[in-house]
C-alpha cells in the first residue's frame, strides 16, 4: 500500500516518502503549509489512490476534542424520559458517534482527515493525545471500550496559525509542503489545464511569481488563486500581449483572483505611482 500521486494531484518525492512512511510507522502525518497549497486534498487524493474510503473532520475554533469521539445527549433523554417514552431505557440511543468512532470501527481501512487542527483550542490536540496513540477510547456513558478494528491512516493539516503541543508533535511524522517552484508549479497547472498554450502559461505564471516576491504583500497568492486566475485568462481567451502591464498600473489582469485584500491593491497602485514619477 503505496501512494506515488495521481494523474490528477502533482505529489513531489519528498511528499510522497512522507505519506508512505507515516503509514508505514502508523502514525498520523501531520501536514503543514501555507493555505492553498493541497494539504486537505492531500488526504482525498491519497484515500483515492489507494482504494479507500475518507472521513473528513473539520476542525472550527469551537470544535472540541469529544465530539471527534462521541457526544452523549442528555437533554434529549431527559425530554424524552418527561414524555414516558421507551428509549431512554437504553443510554446509547442518546449517544452521537464522532468522526474517531467512525474510523474506529468502519468495515475497511479509511483515511481520516482532520483538517486545520490550529484552529481549535490550544489544548484540542493534547486531548486526543491517547486516542489517535492507542487507537481507542472508553464510553463512559455506555462502560464500552472502542478499539480500531483497522487502524486508519490519519492525516492532520494545518495552516501554521498557532504552534502545536511538542507532545502531540512527537507522534506525528511531519512535513511541511513547500510553495511549488515553476516547474512543479508548470506541471501542476498542466493537470488542470490540459492543452494550455505554452506562451500564455510562461508568461502568466513569471508575472505571478514575480507578485508573489514584492515586498510588503500581506497575503501571497496561493497555488488555489493561480488556477482560479489561469481559469479566467483562458475564459476570456488572453493572450500573452493582453497581460503586458502598461505604465499607468502595476497591477496584473484580472487581479482580483490573485490579491484579496485593498492594502496588496493599493501597494501595486503606489509601486506604478512611484514609477511613473521617476520617469
Amino acid at each position: 500500500m503505496r501512494f506515488t500521486g495521481t494523474e490528477s494531484y502533482v505529489a513531489t518525492e519528498d511528499l510522497t516518502v512522507a505519506v508512505n512512511a507515516a503509514v508505514t510507522l502508523e502514525r498520523p502525518l501531520l501536514v503543514k503549509g501555507e493555505p492553498g497549497t493541497g494539504k486537505t486534498e492531500l488526504a482525498r487524493q491519497v484515500a483515492g489512490a489507494l482504494g479507500l474510503p475518507i472521513i473528513e473532520w473539520s476542525i472550527k475554533s469551537t470544535t472540541r476534542a469529544q465530539q471527534g469521539l462521541y457526544e452523549y445527549d442528555a437533554v434529549s433523554r431527559l425530554r424524552d424520559s418527561q414524555l414516558g417514552d421507551d428509549r431512554v431505557n437504553d443510554v446509547s440511543n442518546y449517544i452521537r458517534k464522532g468522526k474517531l468512532w467512525e474510523a474506529f470501527t468502519a468495515e475497511t481501512r479509511t483515511v481520516l482527515l482532520i483538517d486545520e487542527i490550529d484552529k481549535a483550542d490550544i489544548e484540542f490536540p493534547n486531548d486526543l493525545l491517547q486516542e489517535l496513540d492507542r487507537m481507542e477510547f472508553f464510553v463512559y456513558e455506555t462502560g464500552e471500550t472502542v478499539r480500531a478494528t483497522q487502524r486508519p491512516i490519519v492525516i492532520i493539516t494545518s495552516n501554521n496559525e498557532k504552534e502545536l503541543p511538542d507532545a502531540f508533535l512527537r507522534r506525528c511524522f511531519f512535513h511541511y509542503i513547500r510553495f511549488p517552484d515553476p516547474e512543479t508549479m508548470k506541471r501542476i497547472v498542466e493537470v488542470h489545464f490540459p492543452g494550455i498554450k505554452q506562451d500564455l502559461l510562461a508568461t502568466a505564471l513569471t508575472q505571478f511569481y514575480e507578485l508573489r516576491e514584492q515586498q510588503g504583500l500581506k497575503k501571497k497568492p496561493s497555488t488555489s488563486e493561480v488556477l482560479d486566475w489561469l481559469k479566467l485568462l483562458l475564459a476570456e481567451d488572453l493572450s500573452p500581449e493582453d497581460l503586458k502591464r502598461d505604465g499607468a498600473s502595476a497591477l496584473p489582469k484580472l487581479h482580483g483572483a490573485l490579491l484579496k485584500n485593498e492594502q496588496d491593491v493599493h501597494l501595486f497602485e503606489r509601486l506604478a505611482f512611484m514609477a511613473r514619477r521617476q520617469r
